[in-house]
This record gives structure tokens, C-alpha cells and sequence, in this order.
């Protein structure tokens, strides 16, 4: 090799890292952070903060996984640098924020009715239809409230009705793909619920997530579904980081996945 490479490995647990770092050929350097690290990005190169040592080192690769609070930013700076980079951080940074990246995933989806509606901040939002209000950027069943008639926010919502059904998710890493039953107590549904399961994927729900998988550039994704009773099927979601590690199965699958990645990347530079 002409030039030494380094991986940065962003977001992921300690023992997930070592996984990973112990498969990955030709001895390259691994630099992990569970937090967003100091990054600059100068002269067509990537410098990320050293663990080691006081300052900066250059990374040739990068492997993100998380969300974190304020990292559009640091997905950009990705995008910008240009770099191999899993998963894609233009798909991320376009699907990052809940408004935006659902009119975007809107746009590929075959399942996006009903039309979404949207309220500003301190807007009075009346409805004869048993609603979902969604604000803030977080996944998992955070900042959502049903609702009927008048509802207020202090924060910018996107309004849509309560559709009763199954929440279900179809989750893609490169070629692999699972459909998961999401569960909970109440409407609220979520893969962390511990009578989450696998079940026999929809083929046309697979599809349509490979659909906006394709139309973002992006190796892994999840998209999140209802299906009523009459099997008619509503996107709820697009997931731009998915959850990997709430099944081993899953979590098998993107470690061989980026491992495989790094080492055919390195390859051809």
C-alpha cells in the first residue's frame, strides 16, 4: 500500500469496536469514540481527535454509527471531506432530521398516505381525526402525543392521523434484510421492547424500503410501518441509523458487513 490508513470508528460500544477491529486485515489502525469527536477537515483530508494524545490524526475511513443530539453538523463535514465513509453521510445528513427527511423519503415511498399535516411553534392545529403530533429529531417513540380536536406546541410537529394496526420494521444491511414486530404496552411500538420479534417479511415492504434505500445511497437503513387489519400499509419512518444490536442476528450481520467493507475499501485506494 502506497499510503497508511487509519480507521475511525464513531458510535459504537468498546467490545462491538474490538469486533471489529480484530477482523480487519493488513493491520490498520483503529481510533474509536462513543461521543462526536473534534474533527477538521483540511486540504482534502479527515483529522479527528486522538485518543493517545494531545491533538489531531488523520483517518482514512470512517464508520458511524449513532445519533447523537448535535451531529448534522459532523455528518456534513463527513459528506464534505468525501472520503470512504459507512454508512453514506450525504444519506444521513439528508434523512438526520424528522420534517425534512420524511417530505424527502415521501418522495420514494409508495406507502406515504395519508398527507401529513405540520404546525409551527404556538399554532393552534384543529382536527375532527384522531391525530399523532411528532416533534424533535429523536427515534424510538420519543416526542409523540395522540391527540383530537385543538393541539399546541412550543416546538414545530408534523401532524398525521392515528392509524391502528401493527408497527412493523424492515431493517437492511447490504443484502440482508429482517422484518421485526415492534411492540410495547400501550400505541407507543419500539424494537428495544423485550417481545420485539423477527416475522415473515412483506415483500412489497421490503421493496419500498430498498426503494428509498437506493434513492439515498445508503447500505443500511430501517423504515417503520403500519399495517391495518385490511393490510392497507402506511410509512411512519425512515430510519437513517438502525438499531443494531437489539438482535444478535442483526448485530452479526453489520459487523461482517463493515468489516468486509473496510478491508474491500482499503483495497481499492
Amino acid at each position: 500500500m502506497a499510503i497508511s490508513h487509519r480507521v475511525c470508528i464513531v458510535g459504537l460500544d468498546e467490545h462491538e469496536v474490538n469486533e471489529i477491529q480484530s477482523a480487519i486485515e493488513f493491520g490498520i489502525g483503529v481510533v474509536a469514540h462513543q461521543a462526536l469527536p473534534r474533527t477538521i477537515v483540511r486540504d482534502g483530508k479527515l483529522f479527528i481527535e486522538s485518543r493517545h494524545r494531545a491533538g489531531t490524526i488523520e483517518v482514512t475511513h470512517v464508520i458511524f454509527h449513532g445519533i447523537y443530539e448535535d451531529d448534522l453538523e459532523f455528518l456534513a463535514a463527513l459528506a464534505l471531506w468525501g472520503g470512504p465513509c459507512l454508512p453514506n453521510p450525504r444519506g444521513m445528513m439528508d434523512l438526520r432530521l424528522r420534517l425534512p427527511g420524511l417530505v424527502r423519503a415521501l418522495e420514494h415511498t409508495r406507502f406515504g398516505l395519508p398527507l401529513r399535516g405540520y404546525a409551527s411553534p404556538n399554532a393552534e392545529f384543529e382536527t375532527e381525526n384522531e391525530s399523532v403530533a411528532k416533534w424533535g429529531n429523536w427515534h424510538c417513540g420519543k416526542n409523540k402525543e395522540r391527540f383530537d380536536g385543538v393541539w399546541q406546541s412550543e416546538e414545530p410537529c408534523i401532524v398525521e392521523d392515528f392509524i391502528p394496526g401493527q408497527s412493523v420494521r424492515i431493517v437492511l444491511i447490504g443484502d440482508k434484510y429482517w422484518q421485526i414486530k415492534l411492540a410495547g404496552d400501550d400505541w407507543l411500538k419500539s424494537i428495544h421492547d423485550p417481545t420485539a420479534e423477527f416475522m415473515e417479511v412483506d415483500r412489497e415492504l421490503l421493496a419500498d424500503t430498498q426503494n428509498v434505500a437506493k434513492a439515498f445511497g445508503l447500505d443500511l437503513i430501517a423504515n417503520d410501518y403500519i399495517v391495518t387489519d385490511k393490510g392497507t400499509k402506511h410509512l411512519l419512518e425512515v430510519n437513517h441509523v438502525p438499531n443494531v444490536s437489539r438482535f444478535p442476528e442483526i448485530w452479526a450481520a453489520y459487523r461482517d458487513y463493515a468489516i468486509d467493507w473496510v478491508n474491500r475499501s482499503i483495497l481499492t485506494v
